[in-house]
């Protein structure tokens, strides 16, 4: 690379800063026009370019490492102190370009996490970005290219956010019960700003919710709730779930009514009411978060709504629910959303409920569970079991499915599916029982899961 002029040779340190790092902005950072040395550069047979790339041209990764560390001793070499300058701008540059251009896209943080971290730079606009990139519920794989998790040595904030956004993506195909392990070591560095300590504790919150650790789970949504940041409303929607699970009723109704959009209160009146034997007033709240959510464009927050509305509708409309899951399907394509994922497939089976095939999909969805560590979902495939076998009159098997459901709940959440499970095939609760806070009379509650039984052995009756 003798023949390169030292316009070029500027361009190329510029470059070498990231592993996909564009022209037109490295001309930026190196006070360049985009004319004769950037275009002239971008021809040489060094640089690599990606049409489809957020940055398009970068360096092979030999030449970049040789840039980077070679012992230049000309007039015009750059010390450690000018790469991390050179760093610094570049950062900067692309917050604007990120804040203001037309590439305000989940891309540049991924791109810029590497740089940031590579330098320990402070995260500055990234935490911005952090926070667009969790509220999108996408979960992409984000961890940038030579991140070696379990390698990681966190000694810088940069560093830090980058475990943590690592984790969140991971959560989506890996056991709950290492996200919780991860993101506590984040936590314990004390490294990370106050904002996105409170991004860390609150998923972590929703990681322990979902291995079944309530109480934790409400230890950590409650310190998020009383720091009144910016996931204050969505911890207040966990310490309302949190009161749902534990049988009270009227609290978490009171909460979900005070959530607001931010707290997706539609969605929490949705979990609220198919619980009480009412799905068609569940799916118009579901139905209306989802519309909400479409129109602050939340794609993943759409697909929450959508696969949980299609659970309802399958208690009460198996044709109707087709449809549902056909749309949810639809809103699912391109996202990365595993627990999702699984409530369509629950859905699937209350819509198939009286029919063959349901128990070996069970089998399967439940091992699915296992392996993603979401604990808190099985007791709802459990109820989507039991529904089944009400309808079918299996009392043996129901009768299994009421014994495992009371083992899972022995630690008081989810406790009431023991008593659905009894509404649906209208048999009596224990004399020792102790029923949690329904939100109409327990006679009432009973009457509806019933009658949702009997009108789908109806239905099965009809088209035989």
């Amino acid at each position: 690379m003798s023949d390169l002029t030292n316009d070029e040779r500027n361009v190329l340190r510029s470059v070498s800063l990231l592993d996909a790092f564009s022209v037109p902005l490295a001309t930026q950072v190196a006070g360049l026009t985009r004319d004769a040395p950037a275009l002239r550069l971008a021809d040489r047979p060094f640089v690599i370019e990606d049409p489809t790339g957020l940055w398009p041209f970068h360096l092979h990764q030999v030449v970049r490492s040789a840039i980077r560390h070679a012992d230049d001793h000309t007039d015009d070499r750059w010390s450690e102190q000018d790469w991390q300058r050179a760093a610094q701008r570049a950062l900067a540059a692309l917050g604007n370009e990120w804040e203001c251009g037309p590439r305000r896209d989940r891309a540049v943080l991924i791109g810029c996490l590497r740089l940031a971290r590579d330098f320990a730079l402070d995260p500055g606009w990234l935490t911005d970005a952090a926070f667009t990139y969790v509220g999108d519920s996408i979960w992409e794989p984000l961890a940038p290219p030579g991140h070696d998790r379990d390698g990681a040595v966190l000694s810088t904030p940069a560093d830090a956010l980058v475990e943590t956004l690592s984790a969140l993506a991971r959560r989506q195909r890996e056991h709950r019960a290492r996200t919780v392990d991860w993101l506590t070591t984040v936590i314990d560095t004390a490294l990370l700003p106050a904002e996105l300590h409170e991004m860390a504790t609150y998923y972590r919150a929703k990681a322990l919710r979902d291995i079944g650790r309530t109480a934790h789970s409400r230890r950590d949504y409650q310190h998020v709730a009383d720091g009144e940041g910016r996931l204050a409303p969505a911890a207040r929607r966990g310490l309302a779930q949190a009161a749902r699970l534990a049988g009270d009723f009227p609290t978490a109704l009171a909460a979900a009514q005070q959530l607001g959009w931010e707290g997706r209160h539609q969605r929490v009146l949705g979990d609220l009411y198919w619980i009480q034997g009412q799905p068609e007033r569940a799916a118009q709240a579901y139905r209306a978060g989802r519309t909400e959510a479409e129109e602050h464009a939340k794609a993943g927050e759409m697909a929450h709504n959508q696969a949980l509305r299609s659970l309802a509708i399958a208690f009460t409309d198996p044709r109707l629910a087709d449809d549902e899951l056909d749309l949810a399907e639809q809103l699912l394509v391109g996202l990365d959303l595993r627990a999702t994922t699984i409530n369509a497939a629950i859905a699937a089976l209350v819509r198939d409920a009286g029919n063959p095939g349901v128990n070996d999909r069970a089998r399967t969805l439940r091992t699915e569970l296992d392996i993603a560590g979401l604990t808190s979902t099985t007791p709802t495939l459990d109820i989507a079991h039991a529904f089944h076998q009400a309808v079918l009159d299996d009392q043996h098997a129901l009768t299994a499915t009421i014994e495992q459901l009371q083992e899972q709940t022995r630690g008081g959440a989810y406790a009431y599916y023991v008593d659905i499970a009894q509404f649906m095939a209208d048999l009596p609760l224990p004399a020792d029982h102790t029923p949690p806070r329904w939100l109409d009379t327990e006679q009432a509650t009973r009457s509806r899961w019933r009658d949702l039984v009997l009108r789908r052995q109806d239905l099965l009756r009809a088209v035989q």
